[in-house]
């Protein structure tokens, strides 16, 4: 009697999740990006999206160029592939991400944005967004791993190797500060044969590489001088209509220095500020 009193509420839960309706899809035409709740199963529609435009990212023209190139072949029905988005903090990898939604939108690119913990319910996306007649570029901010962490292999499955995996109109974006998504130790590096005059790594460095492989297109950023800096510092505070003057300079690269990072975040961060107080 005590094993039957025990498996009556996970029989409940159980019906419960089979007679619940199906989630609701937004109205692709009217929503132009949703975020995927893992908690509720759906797609909640973001009703303002950041907005971005590529002519105001400075200083990653290559990096411009080439998403720009693979996204364009993506909304055009041509072959095109996942990418990673790898680099330096605050250097424009998601602002590019949505500078390129935003440049496509209005030829049925839709963009939606997925946490870690939505990553193992993946291919339940992947069957929403399978019938729509949109292009979809699943986005996956900031992301790394920890050891033995459970999303690390629903990614890994939905980007090459699972049935359920997505269908062609849909893309998966990644930023990441990390090359391969997880931290790496001496002690897998201490793994690496040399035979044959070639360099074989360890099984645990190849693990790791497998994820990052899987994307067809890396894209890496890289830290910025204090000219480059500048010039983004002054593009920003120009737009927010309040141009530099003789003070300028001096107070952007004090303001760089207090928040120990030189890059195009904190001169966005100063140029509202400077914007702010003049």
């Amino acid at each position: 009697m005590t094993d039957l009193d025990s498996l009556l509420p996970r029989i409940e839960r159980l019906l419960d999740r089979l007679e619940a309706p199906p989630p609701a899809v937004p109205d692709w035409k009217a929503v132009r990006a949703a975020r995927w709740s893992a908690q509720a199963g759906g797609l909640k529609p973001i009703l303002h999206p950041q907005r971005v435009a590529l002519r105001d990212l400075l200083a990653i023209d290559e990096q411009k160029l080439r998403v720009d190139a693979n996204t364009r072949q993506f909304v055009a029905g041509r072959p095109a592939n996942n990418v990673l988005l790898t680099g330096a903090r605050g250097c424009g990898k998601s602002s590019l991400v949505k500078a390129v939604h935003a440049k496509y939108a209005a030829r049925g690119l839709r963009l939606i944005e997925v946490d870690k913990a939505g990553l193992p319910s993946l291919p339940d996306l992947f069957d929403l967004l399978a019938d729509a007649d949109y292009r979809f570029i699943v986005f996956i901010d900031d992301l790394s791993f920890a050891e033995h962490e459970a999303g690390y292999a629903s990614l890994k499955a939905a980007l090459d190797g699972s049935l359920a995996g997505p269908g062609d109109n849909v893309l998966i974006y990644a930023t990441s500060n990390r090359r391969h998504l997880m931290p790496e130790y001496m002690a897998e590096n201490l793994e690496t044969k040399y035979l044959g005059g070639e360099v074989q790594p360890g099984e645990a460095a190849e693990e790791k590489v497998s994820l990052s492989d899987r994307f067809g297109l890396w894209v890496s950023f890289h830290g910025m001088d204090q000219d480059t800096y500048l010039a983004i510092a002054r593009h920003w505070a120009t737009a927010l209509d309040a141009p530099a003057d003789e003070t300028f300079e001096r107070a952007a690269l004090q303001w760089s220095m207090g928040r120990g990072a030189r890059n195009g975040r904190v001169a966005w961060q100063f140029a509202r500020d400077w914007a702010g107080k003049k």
